[in-house]
């Protein structure tokens, strides 16, 4: 699909789409509960419904009712593989879930997915006793549990998601597991894993996110549970209200344990006029200028923030890409294609990328098959000398399908 964004002011109100990190944790925990649950705004997004087919896929009755999803748990081993779609999180968290089974699975996926890399999963199931083999570090993963407990060590400097899926699958283990993390750059991920886990009545203690003790032979409960706002959505909408003119999203928790919250902070930092109020976020555009910015812990904010330094004045340093090698593209790159093609002063050193606001080219850019990718190319087109067309626009529906209706809600040419 071929998109073309037209240079517009933007004004107006939107309601963040839920959030798919959130819902897709939601939904697996509650296909692990004996009780049913109810998932209020799963969204629409095509990463949610990967989980939801895994976990009918293992045995969980899930029907739609409104704008919620019903879910009646029971795990079995599947007749078939489990499809993960394009979503990186859906398979390293199911294999921690498919690792809890005595039963040898197999978890594959389709698209960017399939050169994601997977060694970090096996390493880490190898370590719980668990027989884990990969093709070559990609998918698909052959899985054969159970988890037995005990004490193993993971590296999470690469990806969170992973311990993310142990987490989960371990409560179910006939004896308690310890673990020690090493390098978890991603710590915002873990500690909202733990809170919905706390949620569906599963208890683990932590330690400066270095040490977790998971009880064994706990039970998931089935609750009445609502998917909060998405910050990651939400910072695009954010960013194209500071640079364009102005907007409110709503939906948002204000206190998320989302590591894109901190978008509000580089927003600050650039100079940006801020308010919130409840559970809305409000930016007007002002004249903005270059920040520094960690994204270590948040690198879906590279994007977003990248659209921003491009229209600060000034050198905008922003730390972490070396995370961003393993997304649905190599976004360093991405980003760096996207914006010299518009005209920006962009260049990668170590693992920091520096932007140089200027004004902004009309052109023609590819999303690199990465949703993320996509909508930053449409923000930044809003303060365009002239239309930005966008090919392979499509892939937005990984994560917010509604994103390019919403856009043109807001933009008033």
């Amino acid at each position: 699909m071929k998109k073309k964004i037209l240079p517009s002011a933007v004004e107006g109100s939107l309601q963040a789409p839920p959030s798919k990190s959130v819902a897709q944790r939601a939904v697996a925990m509650a296909s692990l509960a004996k009780t049913g649950s109810e998932i209020i705004r799963p969204g629409t997004s095509s990463d949610v419904w990967a989980a939801v087919n895994v976990c009918r896929a293992l045995g969980a009755d899930i029907r739609e009712q409104g704008r919620s999803l019903l879910i009646k748990g029971g795990v079995n081993v599947p007749k078939n593989l489990l499809h993960c779609g394009e979503s990186g999180l859906a398979v390293r968290m199911f294999a921690g879930i498919a690792a809890t089974l005595n039963r040898e699975m197999t978890l594959t996926g389709t698209g960017s997915l399939l050169k994601r890399p997977m060694h970090m999963v096996e390493q880490s199931l190898s370590t719980l006793g668990v027989s884990c083999t990969t093709n070559r570090g990609h998918l698909p993963l052959v899985v054969k549990g159970p988890i037995k407990g005990g004490h193993a060590t993971i590296d999470a400097s690469q990806s969170s998601q992973v311990l993310t899926g142990i987490l989960i699958g371990a409560p179910l283990s006939d004896a308690d597991t310890l673990l020690q993390v090493k390098n978890l750059k991603s710590k915002a991920y873990v500690d909202l894993t733990l809170e919905i886990m706390h949620v569906f009545g599963v208890e683990v203690s932590q330690q400066n996110n270095q040490h977790y003790h998971v009880r064994g032979t706990q039970q998931y409960r089935g609750c009445k549970f609502e998917v909060e706002g998405d910050w990651s959505a939400a910072a695009f909408l954010l960013v194209a209200g500071a640079i364009a003119g102005q907007i409110r999203v709503t939906g948002l928790n204000m206190a998320s344990l989302q590591a894109d919250r901190k978008i509000l902070e580089a927003l600050s930092m650039a100079g940006a006029d801020i308010s919130w109020e409840d559970d809305s976020a409000g930016v007007r555009k002002k004249h903005l200028k270059a920040f520094g910015f960690d994204a270590t812990g948040c690198p879906d904010l590279f994007p977003p923030l990248v659209v921003l330094a491009a229209n600060c004045r000034g050198t905008s340093r922003i730390r972490g890409t070396e995370r961003l090698g393993i997304k649905e593209s190599d976004r360093t790159q991405s980003l760096i294609d996207i914006f010299s093609r518009m005209g920006t002063q962009i260049r990668q050193e170590g693992n920091d990328l520096f932007v140089t606001g200027g004004v902004l080219r009309n052109a023609t850019v590819d999303s690199h098959n990465d949703h993320r990718i996509a909508m930053a190319a449409a923000v930044a087109a809003l303060n365009a000398t002239g239309p930005v067309n966008i090919q392979g626009a499509g892939v937005v529906d990984k994560s917010y399908p509604e994103f390019f209706e919403d856009l043109q809600k807001i933009s008033k040419p």
